[in-house]
């Protein structure tokens, strides 16, 4: 297997919030501040990479994303003593090695960022969502406008690079709205901003509501034109929109995400983590963790769920993954992970895409047009 595919990304899975928010489907739990087992968690986080030391052998590390729930209620100490293990336990890194941890405005304090960066984070994804209050009010967030701008000033003053979250597709919510909410982030020193469609889950209480009838939601059509609206004004400020949901000025990109879009293998760690590793073309090995988080600290089973990776699954995920990013697909090194040409089989469905003007070929590059973003899904789902 060549160097690029040894080269690996963690994801740590912090799974306790203050207060889950009404269309989050992730496996977290509201806890108390109090009460979170800050050492405990990290001694089990390092305890399952123990276990997995041998799958990480020769083995560079790329980057390290901890995410969750809300990873900036982890004590930084904890959180730094995990990082430290986790970079100990590969025998190298990349030269650009990226560490990103996920906060909310509500616990993060110029100070909590200072911290951070003790720890050696370079970067912070918040999670303001909107600069306004009754937007932020229906999302059932724990800050309010005031808040998500004090957070973002604060994080830019200390941390060398930040990134903001912003979601659109709100009832009553304007382009004209999301064109100020951007240019005030960008405004205050933030470089990299992942911009996201309201998504109404089955098992969430927005779910709930929306059977019942009872969740007022934005249609189709304004969905769409906010996309579009929102690209435009990226690309007006010089950014670029290199992934579906995703802008930034050319150097800014999040490098733990481009690699899962580019196919990168990927370590899971702590309650509901999942990791992914090749072991052969056309073999690769996913897990699941337990999502208790009380039996992940007891030290029990670790994974609750397996998956082998055929050559079909591959390159089914390479596709669903690389087409979203302006980029592409690259055939070759879909082939290197999955032992079979990503076309083979699927040649008719190529062509019918590409004489649609949904795709296009260069060289090795299979591509979806950027101005067919808005019907990927169909399309991806048509290569299947």
């Amino acid at each position: 297997m060549s160097r690029r595919l040894k080269e690996t990304s963690v994801y740590i899975h912090f799974p306790w919030c203050a207060r889950k928010c009404p269309y989050c489907d992730f496996a977290t739990e509201p806890l108390r501040t109090a009460e979170l087992p800050h050492d405990a968690y990290a001694d089990a986080v390092l305890r399952e990479l123990e276990a997995r030391s041998d799958d990480l052998q020769g083995r560079t590390l790329v980057s390290v994303f901890f995410g969750g729930g809300t990873p900036s209620l982890w004590d930084p100490d904890a959180l730094g003593r995990t990082l430290a293990g986790i970079r100990s336990a590969f025998d190298s890194e990349s030269s650009n090695f990226e560490v990103t941890v996920e906060c909310n405005p509500s616990s993060l304090t110029h100070a909590h960022a200072a911290r951070l960066v003790e720890q050696n984070v370079g970067r912070l994804s918040i999670g303001v969502q909107s600069l306004r209050d009754p937007h932020l009010g229906f999302l059932g967030r724990l800050h309010d406008s005031t808040r998500a701008v004090q957070a973002l000033e604060e994080a830019v003053a200390e941390v060398p690079r930040v990134s903001a979250d912003l979601m659109f597709g709100m009832p009553g919510q304007t382009s004209e709205e999301l064109a100020v909410d951007i240019d005030r982030i960008a405004s205050i020193g933030v470089r990299h901003v992942s911009a996201y469609a309201l998504t109404i889950e089955e098992k969430t209480l927005f779910g709930s509501l929306h059977r019942a009838g009872k969740l007022r939601i934005a249609p189709d059509d304004a969905y769409a034109a906010m996309f579009v609206d929102v690209e435009t004004h990226f690309a007006n400020l010089g950014w670029r929109h290199y992934e579906v949901s995703n802008y930034a000025p050319a150097g800014e990109e999040s490098l733990h995400n481009l690699h899962y879009w580019r196919g990168g293998e990927y370590v899971g760690l702590g309650a509901a983590a999942v990791g992914c590793l090749d072991i052969a073309p056309g073999h690769a090995e996913r897990w699941r963790n337990d999502p208790s988080p009380q039996r992940y600290l007891a030290g029990g089973t670790l994974e609750t769920e397996t998956e082998t990776l055929g050559p079909d699954e591959i390159v089914r995920e390479s596709l669903m993954l690389g087409l979203r990013t302006i980029e592409g697909t690259n055939c070759d090194d879909t082939k290197a992970r999955a032992g079979v040409y990503p076309e083979v089989g699927r040649e008719r469905e190529v062509e019918v895409a590409i004489d649609r003007g949904d795709l296009t070929r260069d060289g090795a590059w299979l591509r979806v047009p950027q101005s067919r973003w808005l019907k990927l899904d169909g399309i991806v789902r048509d290569l299947f």
